[in-house]
């Protein structure tokens, strides 16, 4: 069986990366609405299949634990906010995997645990007053703070940044590839699954690649599911 499971996880894994990197170069194609539609099922069919898979291992639910991983899939959406390019809004999904780095510091309600954890968004839709902007990105650069509590109920802070790569300029008339930036907090509920509930705040910018550059500044509500587990 654990054969079978290990075949099954790599299949499945095989299938997620491929959806991710066909999305990945929507920046170089001028996709219809009905294409980036059937990118996104093909995604989320083999990403459910992944949550699936998971819940089948023989992993109890566990808490974030030294040593331990996270795995998770996500969908949010926002508005943007003063600072930047206006009557902006913003949805994306994608998936998560962490690495718990270490065990409980910090004194009092701040004890925690670190966690090392990458994004790949294979969907990122920009909604612009002039278009809609369909594209992808990958976050490798993710701290988190996994707040150590005894309840059912544990918050957690990040900070990350990566890249967005998108088929239409965002914001209009500056450039399609630009970065990210983002702080979160939210909190994980665990049972079955660890769901999460967060509220993000995430800047995009060109960093200067071209003129101008007014970047988007928005605020989002995150929502996931997942698992930890340690072997």
């Amino acid at each position: 069986m654990n054969r079978l499971n290990r075949k099954g996880h790599q299949g499945t894994r095989r299938n997620i990366e491929k959806s991710v990197t066909d999305l990945s170069g929507l920046n170089h194609r001028n996709l219809s609405v009905h294409e980036v539609s059937c990118y996104l099922a093909n995604f989320m069919k083999n990403v459910w299949l992944a949550v699936l898979l998971l819940s089948s291992l023989a992993w109890a639910q566990a808490r974030p634990e030294e040593g331990g991983n996270e795995f998770q899939v996500w969908t949010g959406g926002g508005h943007s906010v003063p600072g930047g390019t206006k009557d902006t809004g913003v949805w994306n999904a994608g998936v998560r995997y962490g690495w718990i780095l270490t065990k409980p510091h910090g004194p009092g309600f701040l004890k925690g645990r670190f966690e090392y954890v990458l994004d790949a968004t294979p969907l990122f839709m920009v909604f612009q007053p002039r278009n809609t902007a369909y594209g992808g990105g990958f976050s490798p650069l993710g701290l988190k703070w996994d707040f150590a509590t005894r309840g059912s109920v544990a918050p957690y802070f990040e900070l990350n940044g990566g890249t967005l790569f998108t088929n239409k300029d965002v914001p209009a008339f500056t450039n399609d590839v630009n970065f990210t930036s983002a702080a979160a907090f939210g909190v994980h509920v665990f049972g079955k699954y660890a769901w999460s509930l967060e509220a993000r705040y995430m800047h995009i910018s060109n960093a200067g690649l071209a003129t101008p550059n007014p970047g988007i500044n928005t605020v989002q509500v995150r929502l996931g599911v997942g698992k930890f587990w340690h072997r």
